[in-house]
């Protein structure tokens, strides 16, 4: 079954008596990133269970997971022309499925 994007969720269970958090979703680029980083650190990021087809859930450190300030206009500017004169390339969209 194909979820439009609006129903592909990612719901993230953090508990102040742990150091791990639960992180389950849908999103086909954060599911990619947890199997990267369970590949090369297997052991703080490791699969939990599979509830939902399609959806995968991992356990993470918490310290992890970030919530930070949008970038100012000038900041993402700057950071953009930096990396022009850098030579650095942005990677190729991914074509959604």
């Amino acid at each position: 079954m194909k979820l439009l994007p609006e129903e592909r969720e990612t719901i993230i269970i953090w508990s102040d008596a742990e150091d791990t958090a639960s992180i389950f979703t849908h999103d086909r680029k954060l599911i990619s990133r947890l199997k990267q980083l369970s590949q090369k650190y297997p052991d703080k990021f490791y699969a939990d269970r599979k509830e939902h087809p399609g959806a995968v859930s991992y356990i993470v450190p918490k310290s992890c997971i970030s919530l930070h300030s949008p970038f100012s206009e000038a900041r993402r500017k700057k950071l953009s022309e930096n990396a022009k004169m850098a030579g650095r390339q942005p990677p190729p969209r991914q074509k959604e499925e």
